[in-house]
Parts: C-alpha cells; structure tokens; sequence
C-alpha cells in the first residue's frame, strides 16, 4: 500500500485550516475539500483513489481525527469548523511537521485518558511515513463520518428540491404530529411574512398563538431578515422561523437575546431531528414528504 510522510499531512491540513479560518461560522466538508484540492498541487498518489472514493478525500478526513481529537476542529452534520484553539496552533505551529507532530500528540493523549490504551511518546520523525488505513480506529471514524455527511447532503437536496408549498405543509404536518392545532396555512404567493399559525389548543383559546415562517433556500437568514419576521410577532405570540439554509451567528444571537418576543429557529438539522422523533406520530401522508427510515449503529470513540 503506496504511503504518505507526515509533512505531507501536515501541509495539507493546515492549508485546510487557512481555508476555514475564513468562515468562523464553519464550511461544509464538500466545500473545504474541493477549496482545499484547487490550492494545493496533489501527487500523482493523491489523485488517485479508492473504491470508496478519492484518495485525497480519505487522506484529508484521515489526518483531521487528530486535530478534532485536539481539539482544534469541529465537525458537525458535515459542517467543518475551527476552534479558538485551532486557530492558535495554526500560528503556533508554522512548521507542517511540528502542526502535525503536535496534533498527533494531543490526540494519543486523548485516545489514553478515553481508551485507557498506552500512548506512544515516541515523536514523528522527519521522514516518517504512515499507512492511511492502517488505523483501524480511524479509519472507522472517517467511515462514520462519510456516511452522516452522505445521508445529509441526500436529504438536504431532497428538501431543497421540494416543491416550496410542499415544504410548507410539511412543516405544518410536523406540528400537527408535535401536539399543536394549525390552523392557516398560506396559500401559494405572497404570504405577508407569516406561513403557519398554529395554537397549543383545538380552539385556540389558549396562547401562545405560534406564528411561523418557512423559507426553502440556501442562503442563511440574516439578523435584518429576522427582525423582519419579528415584526409580525404579538406580545402573545411566540415566533418560529424555519429555514434550509440556517442562520447567521448574529441572527442566532439576536433570537437568543429576546425576552418579550420568543423565537426559535429551526434549521435542516433541526427540523430532520424532530422529524424523526416525531416519526410514529406522522400519518401516513406526511410520512411520504420525507420518507426517512432511521438507521443505528455504534458511534465510533476514537
């Protein structure tokens, strides 16, 4: 099996993280990956690949177990983003090799307090070359990440792809199957900020009357845009904004910071969690808006 030294690792993920420095707000795996592949030149065994993919790809996912373990990076719902303390190792560490070296510590720190296993204190030499599958462990998280990462990108395109009133009473069939009584949906067209009003009551006597807003994009929803919602929001209203492109971090900070108005935002990861906590509760019908069927398995520790 062809090998690839730990400089090399070392140049690649930290031109990965000068990438995501630019996006505190995080970047998805696909988009950092491809970025990352058109600023570096790859060796002839870098382009190549595997039945499973691009070699490039699991080398990259490969090398990063160390810095998430790190904790230098996050990966969540296929969502890659640096931490404080990533960003500090990145200025710590010019030299490739001592990024990695550092990274490959932490991480053999983390693996001992978490596994109990004896952790090598020898270092990574200069020329030291390494098999990229030889680490069963490793290799099983890059394994349970790929496959997060395809089940979400599948059905985020499925949701965006969706006809938009479609995605609209999918939303309120998710309600209904929660507990609460909608009781409008808008009609196709111009909905005057409001999409949904539900109530926790069949009569709708009993408050917080809950007014919601769906979007179906890609682009994140702004604190303007938010505001803008809020607008239509009573005094005894609660507000709910639902949106497949998320949110900006201030847009987030600005829902949290309400006390008169209440807010809550719902994103794609957001609403397919409820989903499928609310899945025996769905008729039938609703069921087949977004066919989902859960699927366990063990969630790798190292």
């Amino acid at each position: 099996m062809a090998r690839i030294t730990n400089r090399r690792l070392g140049e690649l993920v930290q031109q990965l993280f000068l990438i995501l420095q630019k996006y505190p707000d995080g970047l998805k795996a696909r988009d950092a990956l491809n970025a990352l592949a058109n600023s570096v030149t790859l060796t002839e065994y870098e382009s190549g690949a595997y039945e499973s993919g691009r070699r490039f790809e699991k080398i990259v996912r490969f090398a990063t177990v160390d810095t998430v373990r790190a904790g230098w990076m996050v990966k969540d719902a296929g969502i890659w983003t640096l931490t404080e303390e990533g960003l500090k190792a990145l200025k710590s560490f010019p030299d490739p090799l001592d990024f990695y070296r550092e990274a490959a510590r932490l991480y053999r720190q983390w693996h001992k307090s978490h596994k109990g296993a004896k952790s090598s204190t020898t270092p990574v030499s200069l020329n030291e070359e390494i098999e990229i599958e030889d680490e069963s462990e490793k290799s099983v998280s890059v394994s349970y990440e790929e496959a997060r990462e395809q089940a979400q990108s599948a059905i985020d395109g499925y949701l965006h792809a969706m006809n938009g009133y479609d995605f609209q009473k999918l939303v309120a069939e998710l309600l209904q199957a929660m507990g609460y009584h909608v009781t409008w949906i808008a009609s196709p067209g111009k909905d005057g900020g409001v999409d949904i009003i539900a109530y926790t009551d069949p009569l709708g006597t009993q408050g917080p009357r809950i007014k919601v807003q769906v979007k179906q994009q890609q682009k994140a929803v702004s604190e303007p845009e938010l505001k803008s919602f809020m607008a239509n929001i009573g005094q005894h209203d609660s507000g709910l904004y639902v949106c497949t492109g998320g949110f900006t971090k201030d847009a987030a900070i600005f829902a949290r910071s309400q006390e008169s108005k209440r807010v809550m935002l719902i994103d794609t990861d957001k609403l397919v969690d409820l989903w499928i906590e609310f899945i025996p509760k769905l008729s039938d019908q609703a069921w087949q808006r977004l066919p989902l069927t859960p699927i366990y398995f063990l969630t790798p520790q190292g």
